[in-house]
């Protein structure tokens, strides 16, 4: 690779468009935050020609230009799609967040793909593979997606090309290292008075040349004396290890015998390697240095995708089945076979309205036409999904981003990529398929969103506008869940980070208008009764005119966990009549969820109505009502009220390094260990029981704890009694807010 004829197809203002699947490349970019991979798109547009030398389009937007947030907070928060040419291939490159809040937005990426770039940063040496990144890979591996490794930031001071691909190799390549090894050494300058040595060239291995990229453009000169033994050595482990995966079963005693092997045969059994996912090459790539001219190593890196990394045709479909789950056979990547397509992410744009990123599977999308739009949600972490829905609906505008355009585009193939505007009431996950038979695609799975955060509208007339904008808020974000707390009577929204619940809570404010207000989560408490006791309830009053007149006397004992509420009649003689039975029971469920001490639910007892007084005129639904609410509350003054927390079963997966950090920590939060298993790849699973009060930022304080490398789950168990300390804490803290409402 890198020593062919290019053809520069893509141009600044025009969309850029395939002429078949054959030729089309769906890329994602994969990498920690900061390692570069907006810049690298940047850089490879301006290569392909889809940017002027001023690395701008026309109308003055660069690729990398984002939403306000974005640029406020210089970091990437969604999934962007950047389309180019290159050697008469259409390659869409989605650049997706490196922070692991944004992962949403990567599996999104990794859905609309066929390959990978992992994109590592040579100047994060301690994290310069992060654990997220870690766990994409492997995501990949077990799909059989081929990827690459880029290595950024080499012009910076104190960085070693060697050193990241020993890195690489180790963590990437851990079952087999001679699958991960680099296409070409750097060729770098003097370091400068900063000691930074800039990045000039690169030397192929298989060829020996080097490619000169000093004067912003890229050339070819003969290799320097110097770089003969480093090169020679890393040419013989690059050639071993395309040999091992060749067909050609000659190829090693060929080698081994001496002879000179031909170097366009080597690059076709290395293309067919990288595309089947069995061997892994190692780049590196540097923006140009005035920001206007050939980045380093963009060449290579272009020519890689379009001769090792497969087209759509290459990729199964993945399953298909009636809206009923009856499986159907998947279709061909064609052009001319019948619309099947997804919507991989929703977004909002202030001006157009809705927009939808749709992968074409088979068929062709065109505007105006009518596609039957089927979903039924994302896969949630306990394996199910959101309920079903059906539309027909008529497809609008198709475009190509590109910046801060859209450009139009006619159609969108088999196999390609693009934004569709005002697709109703298409969700991210939903199928497209043409009027005929509706088909739904296996949905992909996503995290559960595991931080809390509860918001209130912060006036009168953000209230009216709070749940239309949460609603879509969470309709755009599948790793985003809104809740509605009947017990704390809360608004939550469940984030999968701080970083997460910052950008929700701005979007709220700058794009749908909502300001808001973020209050301390509440876990859902409830209040038992330790032993038995007994009330009396009295409510008589005489005012002039018709009276109140009911008494009642009633038993309460504690019931085994879960029980709920028991109402049992045990009045004899008619003290208390018939009719007003129910009211009692009524006023007294009405007391328990009002709670009795701390105003939590009253949960696991029986309440048995032993007496009672009536009058033949004054008593009345109401005063019974009234009477057995007294009751319950007086009967609770006798004995200790007890405060139930709910707990959590949590299941912790973490490298066995972090296992006893983890069990610590959780030992610290009042948790019991249920148990550990091991599990693949050097890891351990933890199980415990957990109060959810001690697990409400646990997402942010597992991922400091593991380096991000450890995640979680988290299900809810059972009520248990608090300890007696911590109830009085919350009971103070309660007596004290209410106290200053």
């Amino acid at each position: 690779m890198g020593d062919r004829t290019h053809t520069h197809t893509g141009a600044a203002g025009r969309a850029t468009t395939a002429d078949g699947p054959a030729s089309v490349r769906n890329v994602v970019l994969v990498g920690h935050s900061g390692s570069g991979k907006t810049t690298l798109v940047e850089a490879l547009a301006l290569t392909a020609g889809a940017l002027n030398r001023a690395g701008r389009v026309e109308d003055g937007a660069t690729v990398s230009d984002h939403d306000e947030i974005e640029q406020r907070r210089r970091r990437s928060v969604q999934l962007s799609l950047v389309p180019v040419a290159w050697d008469g291939h259409k390659i869409n490159l989605l650049d997706t967040p490196g922070y692991a809040d944004f992962v949403g937005e990567l599996r999104a990426g990794l859905r609309a793909a066929d390959a990978a770039l992992f994109v590592v940063s040579a100047a994060q040496k301690a994290d310069a593979v992060a654990g997220t990144t870690r766990a994409v890979w492997e995501e990949c591996a077990a799909v059989g997606m081929p990827r690459a490794i880029v290595v950024t930031h080499l012009d910076t001071a104190r960085t070693s090309f060697e050193e990241m691909t020993r890195v690489c190799g180790r963590i990437f390549g851990h079952d087999d290292p001679d699958a991960v090894l680099p296409l070409h050494l750097p060729v770098q300058g003097p370091e400068g008075p900063d000691g930074h040595a800039r990045l000039t060239g690169l030397t192929g291995l298989l060829t020996r040349e080097i490619f000169d990229y000093s004067s912003g453009e890229r050339h070819r000169l003969p290799p320097s004396g110097d770089q003969e033994g480093p090169l020679q050595e890393a040419r013989d482990r690059l050639i071993e290890g395309i040999i091992a995966e060749s067909e050609d079963e000659t190829l090693m005693d060929r080698y081994l015998a001496g002879e000179e092997l031909d170097v366009p045969a080597l690059m076709g059994d290395l293309e067919r390697a990288v595309a089947r996912g069995s061997f892994h090459p190692v780049l590196t790539a540097a923006p140009a240095a005035d920001g206007a001219g050939q980045g380093v190593g963009t060449v290579e890196l272009l020519d890689l995708i379009s001769a090792g990394f497969p087209s759509p045709l290459e990729r199964t479909l993945p399953a298909l089945t009636a809206p009923d789950g009856a499986p159907r056979p998947a279709p061909a990547c064609d052009p001319g076979g019948p619309l099947v397509a997804e919507v991989v992410k929703t977004s909002s744009d202030p001006y157009v309205g809705r927009v939808s990123l749709v992968r074409v599977f088979s068929g062709t999308l065109r505007p105006d036409e009518t596609v039957h739009v089927c979903g039924h949600g994302l896969t949630e972490p306990g394996g199910g999904t959101g309920p079903s829905h059906e539309a027909d609906v008529r497809v609008g505008a198709l475009s190509a981003p590109f910046g801060a355009q859209q450009r139009p585009l006619d159609s969108c193939i088999a196999g390609d990529l693009a934004c569709v505007s005002k697709l109703g009431v298409a969700e991210t996950g939903d199928t497209l398929t043409g009027a005929g038979e509706p088909l739904l695609i296996e949905p992909w799975s996503m995290p559960d969103p595991l931080l809390p955060q509860a918001v209130r509208a912060h006036s009168k007339a953000d209230e009216d506008k709070l749940s239309q904008g949460l609603a879509r808020l969470v309709a755009e974000d599948p790793t985003m869940r809104l809740e509605q707390n009947p017990d704390t009577h809360q608004v939550v929204l469940w984030c999968m980070g701080e970083a997460h619940t910052e950008v929700a809570l701005e979007r709220l404010r700058t794009r749908y208008g909502v300001q808001v207000d973020a209050e301390p989560h509440r876990v859902p408490l409830r209040e038992t009764l330790a032993s038995r006791t007994v009330g009396r309830g009295r409510h008589v009053k005489q005012s002039g005119g018709h009276g109140q007149y009911a008494v009642c006397e009633i038993e309460v004992e504690p019931l085994p966990p879960g029980a709920g509420i028991e109402f049992v009649d045990k009045v004899v003689g008619g003290s208390v009549p018939r009719q007003f039975i129910a009211s009692v029971e009524k006023g007294v469920r009405a007391q328990a969820a009002r709670g009795l001490a701390a105003g939590h639910p009253l949960v696991d007892v029986r309440v048995t109505l032993l007496d009672g007084k009536s009058h033949s005129v004054d008593s009345s639904d109401a005063a019974f009502q009234t009477a057995g609410a007294l009751a319950l509350r007086e009967a609770a003054a006798g004995t200790r009220v007890q405060l139930l927390e709910p707990v959590a079963e949590v299941s912790v997966l973490v490298p066995d390094d972090y296992v006893g950090a983890v069990m610590s920590d959780l030992a610290g939060r009042r948790g019991r260990l249920v148990g550990t298993e091991q599990a693949t790849g050097e890891r351990t699973l933890v199980r415990a029981e957990v109060p959810e009060i001690e697990i409400g930022r646990y997402t942010v304080d597992l991922r400091s704890l593991t380096h991000g490398t450890g995640r979680f789950d988290r299900a809810y168990a059972r009520h248990e009694p608090m300890p007696p300390h911590l109830a009085d804490r919350i009971r103070e803290t309660q007596e004290t807010t209410a106290n200053a409402g």
